[in-house]
C-alpha cells in the first residue's frame, strides 16, 4: 500500500467521491503517548494495494498555535477531514494510554457512514462510549490490532 501523509496531497481519483482501496488511519497520535499503531498496521497491510492516509506528520510542530488563523494548523486539519471524506475505511484505534478527543470527535462525525471499522482495547478511558457508539450504529468494534487489521483485509477483498 502506498502510504500519504500530510501535507501531501491525496489522491485524486475517485469512485462516487471515494477513492478506491483507501484506508484512513483515525485514532489516537498524542505525540509520546500513543505507540506508533500506523506502522504496525502498515506493515500488517503492506502486500495490498491501494492507499494509507497517516495523518500522523512527521514535521509535528507542536508549537504550532492550534487556531483557523495558524496556516499549519488548518491545514493538517483540513487535509484530514478531507481525508476522512475520501477514504473507503476509516480505520479507528484508540490507544489506552490516551484521551484522544479528536478521535472521538471523528468518531461521531462519521458514525453514520458505514465506513468505520474500530478498535478499543481494555482500558481505553471511554471503552463504553465507542462500544455504544459502534453497537448503535453498526460499526465493526475489535480489540487488538491484529483484529482490526485482518477486518481491514476482509473489507478490501482481494489484493
Amino acid at each position: 500500500m502506498l502510504m500519504i501523509k500530510p501535507p501531501n496531497k491525496l489522491p485524486t481519483i475517485k469512485v462516487n467521491g471515494i477513492v478506491p482501496k483507501s484506508i484512513f488511519f483515525a485514532g489516537s497520535i498524542e505525540m509520546g503517548a500513543a505507540e506508533d499503531w500506523q506502522k504496525i498496521l502498515e506493515n500488517s497491510l503492506s502486500e495490498h494495494k491501494g492507499y494509507i492516509f497517516n495523518p500522523r506528520r512527521d514535521d509535528w510542530d507542536s508549537s504550532w498555535e492550534q487556531t483557523p488563523e495558524n496556516e499549519n494548523f488548518l491545514g493538517q486539519v483540513t487535509w484530514e477531514l478531507d481525508g476522512l471524506d475520501a477514504c473507503q475505511i476509516a480505520a479507528f484505534y484508540f490507544d489506552p494510554k490516551t484521551k484522544s478527543p479528536i478521535s472521538l470527535l471523528e468518531l461521531g462525525l462519521l458514525a453514520n457512514s458505514k465506513k468505520i471499522i474500530a478498535c478499543c482495547p481494555d482500558g481505553f478511558w471511554r471503552k463504553g462510549n465507542v462500544q455504544i457508539v459502534c453497537s448503535r450504529y453498526g460499526i465493526p468494534l475489535v480489540n487488538t490490532l491484529p483484529e482490526l487489521s485482518e477486518a481491514i483485509i476482509q473489507r478490501l477483498g482481494a489484493k
